[in-house]
């Protein structure tokens, strides 16, 4: 197979294409940069811009935020690390925190969330107060506010409709334990990998196939690498847009006010492009060559959970056993 050059944006073009500067305003007295995961299409990317606008007017122009997409500013535990060292400011992460704070698996249990609306009472309602404050204590990272993610799917150059057809398989996955274990109870070999890595592993073979939301299979190109979405369904999860807790100590608290009300209105708006975004993006992998596969959701969801609560830590296993319990 011939290997196709990648192209990956620079960190000067990303500052030059993708950063918000209130210029307007005159010159900042504060600029935070906030690096992820996504592309320049990507919803969080544009709730990210949102949230850099309403910051500047908030402020009158002394705090900019400048957004960097596409790991240009390093990778998501890079930029975890280096906000616990207070030398980054904001990302966006979501799951990856339960390196640091358990309560962090919580955002992404497998079958857990079998709706938008369920997921949304649960991240804003009382657990979702108790992760945060977990991640605040553990991780020294704070959420100002979360964007919604579609469900997460498994792309493949075969289809998968059981358990069984797992067998074997090399399948990408994030750094996170309880997606780790739960695709070894399903049978597959799960590998963890930084995103960034993800579709030059599957040109070359080192993996057979990986799982992530439309959206980012979509923005990565992984249809020009993978045939068929097996339409899964395995995890609805949220992520967080944060600030170093260093970081945030450092501003007033009329500025934290501020930052705080422009997430409220960026959650708002990535919603609105997160949901117009998903109605599409089936029909546009399509269009792009990938077939989408029904497979035995059933099947997945009963195998997946008593790994589920197996691997997860003892102090939160009553709280995805209350999760699973109260799923409309």
């Amino acid at each position: 197979m011939k290997m196709k050059k990648r192209t990956f944006t620079t960190l000067a073009a990303s500052c030059l294409l993708a950063c918000v500067s209130p210029l307007a305003w005159g010159k900042a007295e504060v600029t935070l940069k906030l690096g992820h995961i996504a592309n320049e299409q990507h919803s969080w990317h544009k709730g990210s811009l949102k949230f850099a606008e309403e910051v500047a007017k908030l402020t009158n122009g002394r705090i900019e935020v400048q957004v960097f997409p596409n790991d240009s500013l390093g990778k998501e535990i890079d930029l975890i690390n280096g906000m616990q060292l207070g030398t980054v400011d904001m990302t966006i992460t979501g799951e990856s925190l339960q390196n640091w704070s358990p309560k962090a698996a919580l955002l992404a249990i497998p079958y857990a969330y079998q709706s938008l609306d369920y997921m949304d009472k649960v991240a804003s309602g009382d657990i979702g107060k108790d992760i945060e404050a977990d991640i605040i204590a553990k991780a020294q990272v704070r959420p100002l506010t979360y964007f919604a993610r579609g469900p997460r799917n498994l792309t493949a150059n075969r289809e998968i409709k059981t358990p069984d057809d797992l067998k074997a398989i090399k399948l990408r996955v994030p750094n996170v334990p309880l997606f780790v274990q739960t695709w070894k109870a399903l049978g597959a070999s799960p590998t963890p990998m930084a995103f960034s890595e993800v579709f030059t592993s599957l040109q070359n073979g080192t993996i057979d196939a990986q799982e992530n939301p439309l959206s980012l299979i979509d923005s990565a190109t992984l249809y020009e690498v993978q045939k068929y979405v097996n339409q899964t369904e395995h995890v609805r999860s949220w992520i967080y847009l944060a600030i170093s807790e260093i970081t945030w100590n450092k501003l007033s608290e009329a500025d934290q006010k501020a930052l705080l009300e422009a997430a409220k209105t960026a959650q708002k708006y990535e919603r609105e492009v997160f949901l117009a975004d998903e109605t599409q993006l089936q029909k546009t992998l399509e269009a792009k060559g990938m077939t989408f596969v029904p497979v035995d959701q059933k099947a997945f969801a009963e195998k997946a959970k008593a790994a589920v609560l197996e691997s997860a830590a003892k102090d939160i296993q009553p709280i995805i056993e209350k999760i699973f319990a109260e799923q409309p």
